[in-house]
């Protein structure tokens, strides 16, 4: 069985779930066992279901350790466990399992003690922005939410212990934007001496922004060996099509299993290391226009064609960009995200219907300071809006209006006026160099705020944990 890769991209679809499972080699055990998300990605465990005990073993369920009073059980422990050996490839499965399982109790503890933080400063997440997430998961496992669903059900996880781990991770992602991200700046000097190093040091890390289309035949969870070739030629000759010389949107939009396919199978354009490791070893070496594949991952076979790619701080960089505008409703004590959403599904239906505009509903309702301009945010760069507005806005095509999107700032309604390719500008390349540092630091201060959590933490430890 292919396990779900289930990973949320909540920054402009960074990290696509379509790549095979994560690569352990360079990092500690106790990195692969992070339990919290990283800036862009959440990441449901296969499984919840305990390894089964031989008659006469003590049951999976006792308390191995204690975080603030609250009990942390063998079971848990052994969960992370097999999603670790599960994504991380075949370094992890070299590590002895108790080390793997003293990895696995540290990483619960600190994860523990952040959503003990959580709490206490009042973070929610409610059930609409669950149910986004899990959306998204669907997304970019390419597949329904009703096909997600079955699969989370197949690996042993519960479809209340899936949405609750998607909850967890969010809570811990709010708590983290909060506590960690708002407190981070970059200084202008610091972006001048990246920008320089970009341009003239060749030893420096070059940062590269690509934009890959792609066709995928999804590769059905039971296929026998003989569906599998079948649907691997399949790839195989759309590849050589494409190769060719025929319309790669045009073949998207024949033959992808993709829900992104209506756009030609484009995903977009943003940073090298937001893209899938699997898309941009397979790409590494194309030049523009260029065509690889099929490769494997998950989802199936994808064919893959690099659209764009340029380096920051280079003096021909050019970028995609997004003239977009919005709605913006705010959650607060007189109004829920449930009663937003149902006021911004309204006004979607109304500008749909011609019987208002997009522009004036946004000066009379919109609670943003783009309200006066007719909530018009000009033309934007990847990376520049909150991931879960982002990631909205890129599946839209020009004209479009999306369905009600939640993010921290409240619940927005978002229209995309055009799309196209510009050269960066100076301000531009520097506010790109800004995000990517503000990336790394952001990293480091989260890595320092998540220890001090731990140390403020009471913990006592029980028994080991056995699997």
């Amino acid at each position: 069985m292919r396990h779900l890769r289930l990973s949320l991209s909540l920054a402009a679809l960074s990290t696509l779930a379509l790549a095979t499972a994560a690569h352990a080699q360079g990092r500690g055990i106790t990195d692969i066992m992070r339990g919290g998300p990283s800036p862009s990605v959440l990441t449901a465990p296969p499984a919840q279901a305990a390894p089964p005990q031989p008659q006469g073993q003590r049951p999976a369920q006792y308390i191995v350790a204690l975080v603030n009073s609250e009990p942390i059980t063998n079971n848990e422990v052994q969960v992370k466990v097999q999603r670790a050996l599960r994504q991380g490839g075949p370094e992890i499965q070299r590590i002895p399992r108790d080390q793997l399982a003293r990895a696995a109790l540290e990483r619960i503890i600190s994860e523990k003690a952040q959503l003990q933080v959580a709490k206490e400063n009042g973070i929610k997440i409610d059930d609409l922005a669950v149910d986004q997430a899990e959306q998204m998961v669907a997304r970019q496992n390419q597949v329904s939410v009703a096909d997600l669903r079955r699969r989370v059900v197949s690996e042993g996880m519960t479809q209340d212990a899936f949405r609750e781990e998607l909850r967890t991770q969010l809570l811990l992602q709010r708590l983290r934007e909060r506590e960690v991200e708002s407190k981070v700046n970059v200084t202008d000097l610091e972006v001048d001496q990246f920008l320089q190093d970009q341009r003239t040091n060749p030893t420096a890390s070059a940062i590269e922004d690509i934009n890959i289309a792609h066709v995928l035949i999804a590769v059905p969870e039971d296929a026998s060996d003989a569906q599998i070739e079948t649907l691997h030629q399949k790839a195989e000759a759309i590849a050589k099509r494409a190769r060719a010389g025929e319309d790669f949107a045009a073949l998207a939009r024949e033959a992808s299993d993709a829900p992104d396919k209506s756009n030609g199978g484009t995903l977009g354009q943003r940073r090298a290391d937001r893209y899938p490791p699997l898309f941009v070893e397979a790409t590494a070496s194309l030049p523009e226009g260029g065509v690889a594949g099929p490769v494997r991952s998950g989802a199936g076979f994808h064919v893959l064609k690099l659209l764009s790619k340029s380096q920051l701080g280079a003096k021909d960089a050019t970028v995609t960009q997004t003239q977009v505008r919005h709605i913006l409703l705010r959650i607060d004590a007189d109004r829920t995200t449930a009663q937003a959403v149902a006021e911004l599904s309204d006004f979607k239906k109304r500008i749909e219907a011609g019987t208002a505009s997009f522009e004036g509903l946004a000066r009379d309702n919109s609670q943003d300071g783009s309200a006066k301009d007719g909530g018009e945010l000009g033309w934007s760069r990847p990376g520049q809006f909150v991931p879960e507005f982002e990631e909205a806005m890129n599946r839209l095509q020009p004209g479009q209006v999306s369905e009600p999107v939640v993010s921290r700032f409240g619940v927005h309604l978002i229209q995309v006026e055009g799309r196209r390719e510009a050269k960066l500008g100076q301000d531009e390349q520097r506010a790109a160099a800004r995000s990517v540092l503000r990336d790394r630091r952001v990293e480091e201060a989260y890595d320092t705020w998540s220890q001090e959590v731990r140390a403020r933490a009471y913990v006592e430890y029980r028994e080991p944990p056995q699997s």
